[in-house]
């Protein structure tokens, strides 16, 4: 009774107000070390969930991850498309705001146990700083777009009409393979702007990839064996060759298409015909004069730095010369014969997707055009005009295209 009048009369003296504060302090005190033993609890799982995460994004598995994706999207003749690109960045952004996110939320709840909430930040923030850095290096190398502009290693330099393009866009396939698109003409026409405008040109590679460009008209500059010399001396030089006389005509064929006021192929072809006077300063002929143009390339490259591309066995066996140009490039052989089919409209072979019934992709309309029918006189002169320079060419590159072959046929069977 002593003890209840007691606390009686202590309650009555303190005010409510007073009692209730106290006892949610007591609340909030019991509450808050509640909360800090369950953190503790969980401080190491949650370590070892951000080291887990920072190996995942390491910079060997990330390059091993970024070939396979390479390779595999050539055999189905794809690359990386932007919605790929843009997930890959966006997805390591997410990781690293979520992650910085829960490196705030650690300084400021962990505070009383200043010890453990110390050691906890400086092992977070260490994983934070290395997922960081392999964030970046992420990004460089699972998009295309990203990497170091380079002068190219190798370049296509002949001729027009060859079948120069059919090889670019074959090789283009190849993963380890990055050229430009369009036609740079830098040394020919463009030199006076400078090697850095030059390389602006080319597209970003990354590690163990080949920087390519197309010009034709590089193999007939007199000036372009030197220009290119001086800038790498080691360049590898691919040649496509084709016969001259088709080569000839369908030059002339595209002309036509552009300019139809011109005059026939068979006046153009001669100076004189009567006399069968060949106008060689003409260039649909002139181009077709390979051993000419050759010996300018031979006072600066070796034999071993250039590679002859038949034009017409790319035509009926592409896959043969593929093999063929990628062993000179030093790539691993990718691009084989499921990656073309022969398109009968066209004339030549399409790209394909290995195992897809899609559509095959072709070159535009500017490619097979229909040649025009030209005397077969003409056509006879033509071939006996070139035999001695074509032979003098077989010599030099150690290869026979045999070209006087397709001259005897259309001989034959223009006297039948």
């Amino acid at each position: 009774m002593a003890f209840w009048s007691s606390t009686s009369i202590f309650t009555s003296k303190v005010p409510r107000k007073i009692l209730f504060m106290f006892t949610l302090s007591l609340s909030v005190t019991y509450l808050f070390y509640s909360l800090m033993s369950c953190y503790n609890s969980l401080q190491f799982p949650l370590q070892e969930n951000y080291a887990y995460q920072g190996r995942l994004v390491t910079d060997e598995t990330t390059f091993v991850t970024l070939r396979e994706k390479l390779y595999s999207a050539s055999q189905g003749l794809t690359e990386f498309t932007e919605t790929e690109r843009t997930t890959a960045v966006s997805t390591v952004k997410d990781h690293a705001e979520a992650e910085q996110r829960t490196v705030e939320w650690i300084r400021t709840q962990a505070s009383p146990t200043k010890s453990a909430a110390a050691y906890h930040n400086t092992a977070v923030e260490k994983e934070h700083q290395e997922f960081s850095t392999t964030d970046s290096e992420l990004r460089v190398n699972c998009t295309m777009d990203y990497g170091e502009k380079k002068l190219p290693q190798a370049i296509i330099i002949g001729v027009k009409k060859g079948g120069t393009r059919a090889l670019l866009e074959a090789l283009r396939v190849h993963p380890d393979v990055r050229a430009v698109g369009n036609e740079p003409h830098f040394f020919d026409r463009n030199y006076e702007k400078g090697l850095d405008w030059y390389r602006d040109l080319m597209p970003s590679t990354l590690e163990g990839q080949i920087t390519m460009e197309k010009t034709p008209s590089y193999f007939v500059t007199n000036h372009a064996p030197k220009r290119i010399h001086s800038m790498a001396r080691d360049i590898k030089l691919i040649i496509v060759v084709r016969n001259p006389v088709t080569r000839a005509i369908s030059d002339y064929t595209q002309t036509l298409s552009k300019k139809p006021e011109i005059p026939t192929f068979e006046v153009l072809a001669f100076k004189n015909r009567t006399l069968g006077l060949i106008d060689a300063s003409w260039s649909a002929l002139r181009i077709g004069i390979y051993a000419l143009h050759l010996e300018s390339w031979m006072q600066y490259f070796p034999l071993s730095q250039m590679h002859f591309v038949s034009g017409e066995r790319l035509i009926v066996d592409p896959a043969g010369e593929m093999a063929k140009v990628q062993d000179f490039l030093g790539l691993k052989r990718i691009v084989t014969d499921k990656h073309f089919y022969f398109n009968k409209t066209k004339g030549f072979p399409c790209l394909k997707k290995p195992e897809d019934s899609s559509t095959p992709r072709c070159l535009g309309k500017s490619k097979g055009r229909t040649h025009p029918k030209i005397d077969p006189d003409v056509i006879r002169r033509l071939h006996k005009f070139y035999k001695p320079f074509n032979m003098m060419f077989y010599q030099m590159t150690g290869q026979n295209f045999e070209w006087e072959l397709e001259g005897d046929n259309e001989s034959r069977s223009s006297q039948d």
